[in-house]
C-alpha cells in the first residue's frame, strides 16, 4: 500500500506525459457505453452517465433503465439506444435476465451499473447478470447502489483480471470497507484498490492495485452537488471506451470532473452550479491539458 509521500499529484503536466488514446476511424473505434440505471423517480441519473460518457469521447451509447422512463430518456438523449427494463412495485429496476439486457452487455466495450438505481437485492441480481453477460475484456465501472452489492459479495472481482473502476462516495466506502473510513482517503482507497483488485477514485483520490496513487486537489465544494457523481461515472465509462486503461481513466476523469466544476465558477460562485452543466464543460477541459 502506497504511502502518501508516494502518492502523485495529478496534473496537467502528468496527465500530458500520459495522453489519452485519440482513436480513428468511426464511432465504433470510440467503443460502446452501456449504462445501466435510473428508477421509475430516478432518470436524470442515467442522463447525466450517458451524456458525460458521449462529452468524454464515446462513440456508442445505450442506456438500460426503467421501462416507464425509457420514452422520455430517449428523447432527451436522441443520441441513445434506449432500452426498458421491467420495474418492481416501488419502481426499482429489475433484472431482465430473459431480456434484451445480457444481449446489450455482451455486445458492449463498456458498462457503467449503477447510477440512479435503488433495492440492494434487485441491485445484486443485475451486478450479477452483468459479470455473467459480459466478456473478460468489458470494462465496467461500479457507482452508487453497485457498490453496495459488491460490499456483500467482495470476492466477486478478485482473480478475474477484469477492467474496473469504483467510484465510491466516503458512505460507500465504508461499506466496501465494512468500517467507517479515516481522514486518509488515499490510504483508503489504495486499501479498497488492494481489496476488490480494481481501480478506485474516492474524491479525487485515486488508487490501482498495483499500489499506485494519484490524488486530484483542485476540486472544490461545488461538485457535492445532486448528480455530480453520475458524470464522474459517465465521464470514466467515455474515457475508457476510446481505449484508455482504468487508471489513466480515473486521473483524466477525476481531473476533467474538477477543472469542469473550477470554470464554471465564474458564472455561478462556488456552490451554485448543477451537475448537468458539468457536462458543456468536459470535452473543452479535456481538450485544453
Amino acid at each position: 500500500m502506497p504511502s502518501r509521500s508516494e502518492v502523485k499529484v495529478i496534473t496537467p503536466a502528468l496527465l500530458r506525459d500520459w495522453a489519452l488514446p485519440v482513436p480513428v476511424g468511426g464511432k465504433e473505434s470510440r467503443g460502446t457505453v452501456l449504462v445501466v440505471g435510473g428508477s421509475r423517480f430516478t432518470p436524470g441519473a442515467v442522463l447525466l452517465a450517458g451524456v458525460a460518457a458521449l462529452r468524454a469521447g464515446a462513440g456508442v451509447l445505450q442506456l438500460a433503465a426503467a421501462e416507464s422512463s425509457a420514452a422520455a430518456l430517449s428523447i432527451q438523449v436522441p443520441e441513445a439506444l434506449v432500452v426498458g427494463l421491467p420495474e418492481t412495485a416501488d419502481g426499482a429496476v429489475a433484472a431482465d435476465r430473459d431480456g434484451q439486457l445480457g444481449d446489450l452487455v455482451a455486445q458492449a466495450d463498456v458498462v457503467t451499473l449503477g447510477p440512479g438505481l435503488k433495492a440492494i437485492e434487485e441491485t445484486n441480481r443485475l451486478l450479477g447478470l452483468v459479470l455473467e453477460a459480459a466478456r473478460p475484456d468489458t470494462s465496467l465501472v461500479l457507482d452508487a447502489y453497485a457498490l453496495g452489492a459488491l460490499s456483500h459479495a467482495p470476492d466477486l472481482l478478485v482473480g478475474s483480471g477484469r477492467p474496473v473502476v469504483l467510484t465510491p462516495n466516503v458512505t460507500e466506502a465504508g461499506h466496501l470497507l465494512g468500517r467507517d473510513p479515516g481522514d486518509d482517503l488515499d490510504a483508503e482507497a489504495a486499501e479498497l484498490a488492494a481489496r476488490y483488485e480494481a481501480v478506485v477514485s474516492l474524491y479525487g483520490h485515486v488508487a490501482a492495485p498495483d499500489g499506485r496513487g494519484w490524488r486530484e486537489e483542485s476540486g472544490d465544494a461545488g461538485l457535492g452537488t445532486s448528480g455530480s457523481g453520475d458524470v464522474l461515472a459517465g465521464l470514466l465509462a467515455g474515457l475508457l471506451s476510446r481505449g484508455a486503461d482504468p487508471a489513466q481513466a480515473a486521473c483524466w476523469g477525476s481531473f476533467a470532473h474538477s477543472v469542469s466544476g473550477q470554470r464554471l465558477i465564474p458564472r455561478y460562485g462556488r456552490i451554485g452550479f448543477l451537475a448537468r452543466e458539468l457536462l458543456d464543460e468536459i470535452p473543452r477541459t479535456l481538450a485544453m491539458v
